[in-house]
């Protein structure tokens, strides 16, 4: 079971870039588009800090209107006719698609530039490892090998800053 867990998420996210992200949670269970969702938002977050310090100032902004884009992509999705595990997945993806979203919100109005800033170093972060091939997740200065455990289609909590906490 883990084992199949962990091909999933590999090949989610080695696939991701291949078609618009509301057409490729279709193709994944739901745990495995919520992992290759996370491995790509910490992705993306990382490259606008590049961009930023290559002198792209509105980086960060930039990747926070595709968030919103993203995110009014799923409420749409969910507006209309879907399968019961369907609306289950896209409303726990959407679930922390808001807290993504505010993160990046967060650290633009922080004014963080730095991919090393403790604003953001202190976010849960997955990471796909391509020499190990396993999923990492860190946070802080602590990092994880993602354990595989199947979670199922299952809801979650918002996610608010005591929570956060």
């Amino acid at each position: 079971m883990r084992c199949t867990v962990r091909k999933e998420i590999q090949e989610a996210v080695g696939a991701y870039e291949d078609k618009p992200r509301d057409q490729w949670l279709f193709d994944y269970p739901a745990q495995v588009s919520l992992t290759g969702s996370q491995v790509w938002w910490a992705t993306d977050v990382g490259i606008a800090f590049e961009r930023v310090e290559e002198g792209f100032e509105t980086a960060l902004k930039d990747y926070n209107k595709k968030q919103i884009t993203q995110l009014n992509s799923l409420i749409h999705m969910l507006l209309g006719d879907l399968s019961p595990g369907d609306r289950q997945k896209i409303m726990t993806i959407c679930t922390i698609d808001v807290h993504a979203r505010d993160v990046v919100g967060s650290l633009i109005t922080q004014k963080v530039t730095n991919g090393q800033a403790f604003a953001w170093l202190s976010q849960l972060r997955h990471r796909w490892d391509e020499e190990t091939g396993h999923c990492c997740v860190h946070i802080c200065d602590a990092q994880f090998q993602f354990s595989y455990e199947y979670l199922g289609n299952t809801n979650r909590l918002v996610i608010t800053p005591l929570t956060d906490r």
